[in-house]
């Protein structure tokens, strides 16, 4: 990455115009950044980075809502990485007025594929969930947005064991430290009377994908959403089949409006309040200046964060 002046863009019909002032990084930041770094084979094509912001409406194009300047707002977006950018006013979010932007920023698109995804699964109050990987920045807000729209029971799986503490005070009842994959299986059935879950939210992929089919309930679904331990994976299909399951994967992506737009809808009448009530926010790891992207792209290598790192814009 390299920081650089850009002339500040305008919005077209259906557009807005956001006054950024505050970023957040997510995992995905850094394959797009390998597939652009030249020095190592990448494609050398220059592009603004980034895809969660905050901040206020600073215009507004035509045909582009009921937005007005000054509205505060967040959302997921490509090219937020900059003190302004243009979005979709589709894909915008209301910003509740007491939700700092350094904050703020950290919450759109876990709560896009968290909720988008628990609505592809069909889930409703008093189902139960198991979220693989829940100490991933978006693992965390699945908790925290199952709990509030009334899971009668959360699952959570983490590496660490530091972390148990931390995915219990978001909402986890049953956090398991993952090591073998029959280990969470068993877990899993242990803790849900060997019925096994009614909707699994997998951040991790892998052997782990396969291990959470026989800990689903019959006629239950599993959703794939992250890919940490690679995309290659063996499934046992009596598994998949005998237990009547559905298997879903989702990538909440900018083309594919028609699936995305009411998912957002969804988003802002049953979750947006809780958020607004401080029921719902996210772990921030690190708040940095702009102008300190070097360190947030390190700590982001590194995999140690516990949260999102944030960067601040003058």
């Amino acid at each position: 990455m390299v920081l650089d002046d850009v002339p500040a863009p305008e919005p077209g019909p259906g557009e807005v115009l956001i006054r950024n002032r505050a970023s957040a990084t997510n995992n995905a930041d850094l394959p797009m950044l390998a597939e652009a770094d030249p020095t190592h084979g990448g494609t050398g094509k220059e592009s603004i980075a980034g895809f969660e912001y905050a901040g206020e409406i600073a215009a507004v194009g035509s045909d582009a809502g009921d937005w007005k300047v000054g509205d505060p707002v967040m959302g997921t977006f490509p090219a937020a990485f900059a003190q302004y950018l243009v979005a979709d006013h589709r894909f915008v979010l209301p910003r509740p007025k007491a939700l700092a932007p350094e904050v703020a920023c950290a919450l759109p698109t876990a709560l896009l594929t968290e909720f988008g995804a628990l609505t592809i699964a069909g889930f409703q109050s008093g189902q139960s969930v198991l979220s693989t990987g829940a100490s991933t920045g978006i693992g965390m807000i699945g908790v925290q947005i199952a709990k509030t729209l009334g899971a009668s029971k959360i699952i959570a799986t983490t590496r660490s064991t530091d972390k148990k503490d931390l995915l219990t005070r978001l909402g986890a009842d049953t956090v398991i430290v993952t090591g073998k994959d029959d280990h969470l299986t068993r877990a899993v059935l242990a803790a849900t009377d060997d019925e096994g879950v009614n909707v699994v939210l997998d951040h991790v992929a892998g052997d782990t994908f396969a291990a959470c089919l026989p800990a689903t309930a019959h006629d239950g679904h599993v959703v794939n959403i992250g890919r940490l331990a690679g995309p290659a994976t063996t499934i046992d299909l009596d598994d998949l089949s005998y237990r009547h399951l559905t298997v879903h994967g989702v990538s909440f992506g900018f083309s594919r409006d028609w699936e995305t737009v009411p998912i957002l809808e969804g988003l802002h009448a049953q979750v947006l309040p809780a958020v607004g009530r401080g029921d719902i926010t996210p772990v921030i790891d690190t708040t940095l200046n702009i102008e300190q992207y070097r360190e947030a792209a390190d700590r982001l290598r590194n995999g140690n964060t516990v949260g999102k790192i944030v960067f601040t814009f003058a």
